[in-house]
């Protein structure tokens, strides 16, 4: 790796320098005075000396700084996070079929070594199958009307002119599909949820645009003002029942059912010592704590290959919105699931055209857009689901065979 200030033009850099010593140039401005790396080396070279920090490994990155201009501002380098592979793990999913390594960027050790082997145990099972059960990105403006009796009318309106509403919020894309909109009342206040298929992208600035335009429609039609164009009720960035129950983004379920010998053999552990674990802590323990999730730890997962692929690593807080059951079958195997009931992701936009982020898509050979469109953020959804259930089976044994500060 080199380091980007050894081929900047110092003079070049000087003049930044000086102009914001000035105040004739501002930080969020440099970009406009000369090239994009240039103008992050002086921004590091006026940090460091305000700050007294040493930005010399920040300062070192692996690609143009061009190349995150729609991902950053005020660009210092980059974070470098460590980055592994768990598997190869065998997935039989609706659109991911075949061996995969997942990558992890994490900087807690023993996870990604827990999450392999669970692989390895899933492996012995067979693999994973792994399923996208719904999918939709919404987004939840908030109208005022006098009333409830205006908001019974604007709730009846919304109904009978869906289709108005599906024209002009789709007239803002080529991709996106207005799939429904469900609306929710609160006074005078009305809530329509409105639910985008947004293919291979995550989708959030692409529902966010087309809900303005269907916004506008209502304006036009109806006594309703609209307020805020995100009243909550979507629900982005915050723990909500209603991602749990209705589900945002991708609902994605892995499972699997491992012989008696292999739990016993690999996890050290027996069937019946896992369902109890997982019913006593992860049903009863989470009901009891008030959680939202009833899972071990599966934000882990979604947390670690969210950065590796580029996803938007607030959406955690959703993503890893997840139940983990367990049973011992008939035939005294276990049966394992792990269902994600709101998993944010994609494949094209965002964080996933960042070069390190895309040879990580790359590891799992669905970078960009699918055949057909919707199909490569599906199979990421099924990547990460199995990979949270890997690392829900392997935390699980650790506790049931009392090895949990070796083994995690």
């Amino acid at each position: 790796m080199t380091d980007p200030d050894a081929s900047q033009p110092s003079d070049a850099i000087d003049r930044l320098v000086e102009g914001f010593r000035a105040n004739d140039i501002r930080f969020h401005e440099f970009e406009s005075h000369a090239d994009p790396d240039i103008a992050t080396a002086a921004r590091r070279q006026i940090v460091a000396e305000e700050t007294g920090a040493d930005l010399e490994t920040i300062g070192s990155y692996a690609f143009p700084a061009a190349d995150a201009e729609p991902n950053i501002e005020n660009m210092l380098g980059a974070a470098q996070v460590p980055i592994g592979v768990a598997g190869p793990v065998s997935i039989d999913g609706g659109a991911y079929t075949g061996e995969a390594y997942l990558p992890l960027a994490t900087t807690e050790g023993a996870l990604l070594a827990s999450v392999n082997r669970g692989c390895s145990a899933l492996n012995r099972a067979g693999g994973a199958t792994a399923r996208v059960t719904k999918s939709g990105m919404t987004r939840a403006p908030v109208f005022r009307v006098a009333d409830v009796v205006e908001a019974e009318a604007l709730v009846s309106w919304i109904r009978d002119n869906e289709d108005a509403l599906a024209a002009a919020a789709e007239e803002t894309t080529n991709h996106g599909e207005l799939l429904d909109v469900t609306p929710y009342v609160v006074g005078n206040n009305v809530y329509p949820r409105f639910r985008y298929d947004t293919k291979d992208a995550m989708g959030m600035n692409m529902a966010t645009i087309a809900t303005k335009a269907a916004c506008d429609v209502i304006e036009a039609e109806t006594n309703a003002s609209l307020i805020a164009l995100s009243g909550n009720v979507c629900s982005d960035k915050k723990p909500a029942a209603i991602n749990a129950i209705e589900g945002r983004g991708r609902s994605v379920t892995a499972d699997v059912k491992i012989p008696r010998d292999v739990v016993e053999s690999k996890l050290h552990t027996t069937p019946a010592a896992i369902a109890e674990i997982n019913t006593r802590k992860n049903l009863l323990g989470s009901a009891k704590a008030g959680s939202i999730g009833f899972n071990a730890h599966v934000a882990n997962v979604v947390a670690s290959m969210f950065l590796a692929t580029g996803q938007d690593e607030a959406q955690v807080v959703e993503g890893a919105n997840a139940i983990t059951t367990a049973e011992v079958t008939d035939d005294g195997s276990l049966y394992v699931s792990v269902s994600l009931a709101s998993l944010e992701v994609g494949t094209v936009g965002g964080g996933t055209k960042l070069p390190t982020q895309s040879e990580a898509l790359d590891v799992l050979g669905i970078r960009g857009g699918g055949d057909p469109a919707g199909s490569n953020a599906d199979a990421l959804a099924e990547c990460i689901a199995t990979g949270a259930l890997a690392g829900e089976l392997s935390l699980l044994a650790a506790l049931g065979s009392r090895h949990l500060s070796s083994a995690h």
